[in-house]
């Protein structure tokens, strides 16, 4: 299996519509071959706009999007053929079956018919989707179709593959397949620019990662030293029944942040034994279904750079999709 020394370097990268619009404002992000790099950021943040201008489907208004020593911007036809690339939409594999889209895609990109059948079966076993190989991409579920995609995607490695929201609707046992097939993909040299709402699952894959709002990356770096401010703090997180109120939380607790039935907030390691009190108590009563206190995580940074909103619109609390 191939190995390159291709490392993506994203320099300045402005993009401004003719509208006014400013969805990329100084860009500058570096992702290394064997790397897992997270992209988060809210919807609207220009996320999709990077990916587009990387992917050489959108031109920039200034900057520099370097592969190896190869300007992408200069060729986007290089762009197209030395990425792989698993968008958020709806794969176009409708009249193909599961595993002829996944020869298709990986034959399209260079790899040989025994090379791509051999690669091919490794992950569609490993993914625990190898049932589904003959059937018509129209009648896979949701969850099944990004798993074939990121089969697609991953078939015959490129230098880079751009990995967008690769979880969406997959059930959490193949969720957890994936990822590791994601960190395989990574070590066999490929740089993996992963696009994802989900900071939890974030946390424990990627190597380092870029916070996007408004254009600008406002925090870069890895999951450990973005959590550096938080410090000191600890996460307490509750879970109520469905629809049910939050219980009033103490002056000395975080405004909470909820998600569906959970709601987290942090508190100072002084007001652990205090705030255990306070939940035991609330569900003994049955206010609470459950709770937990242990270390602030990515999700509690991420709150506090982009705002609790941010969270509402992403995956970090989807139900998915059965894949079967």
């Amino acid at each position: 299996m191939p190995r390159w020394h291709a490392p993506l370097r994203i320099d300045h990268l402005h993009k401004t519509y003719p509208s006014g619009t400013r969805a990329n404002d100084g860009i500058s992000l570096r992702v290394e071959p064997g790397e897992v790099f997270g992209l988060l950021g809210p919807n609207g943040a220009g996320k999709t706009t990077l990916v587009n201008q990387v992917m050489g489907l959108l031109r920039p208004t200034s900057g520099e999007v370097v592969l190896g020593d190869i300007d992408l911007i200069a060729r986007p036809a290089a762009a197209r053929q030395l990425c792989a690339y698993l968008p958020q939409g709806k794969l176009p594999i409708d009249s193909l079956r599961a595993g002829e889209a996944v020869h298709l895609a990986g034959q399209i990109h260079g790899g040989s018919a025994a090379e791509v059948r051999v690669r091919a079966a490794a992950l569609f076993a490993h993914l625990e989707i190898e049932r589904w190989r003959s059937e018509l991409g129209a009648n896979l579920s949701g969850g099944v179709i990004r798993l074939v995609g990121f089969t697609m995607a991953a078939v015959t490695p490129r230098p880079l593959v751009i990995l967008d929201e690769p979880t969406n609707d997959v059930d959490p046992v193949r969720r957890r397949l994936l990822w590791t097939a994601i960190r395989q993909l990574a070590d066999t040299g490929s740089a993996v620019l992963l696009v994802t709402h989900n900071v939890l699952e974030a946390e424990r894959a990627v190597d380092r990662l870029a916070v996007i709002d408004g254009g600008r990356v406002i925090a870069q770096g890895t999951p450990a030293s973005l959590k550096a401010a938080d410090r000191g703090r600890l996460r307490l997180e509750v879970t109520v029944e469905p629809r049910a109120p939050l219980p009033d939380f103490p002056a000395y607790l975080t405004e909470p942040v909820r998600i569906g039935r959970r709601a987290f907030t942090t508190l100072a390691e002084a007001d652990a034994p205090r705030s255990l009190d306070w939940v035991r108590g609330l569900t003994a009563s049955g206010e609470l279904d459950e709770f937990e206190l242990g270390a602030t995580s990515l999700e509690d940074t991420y709150v506090r750079l982009v705002g609790s909103a941010a969270l509402e619109d992403g995956a970090s609390e989807a139900v998915p999709e059965a894949a079967g």
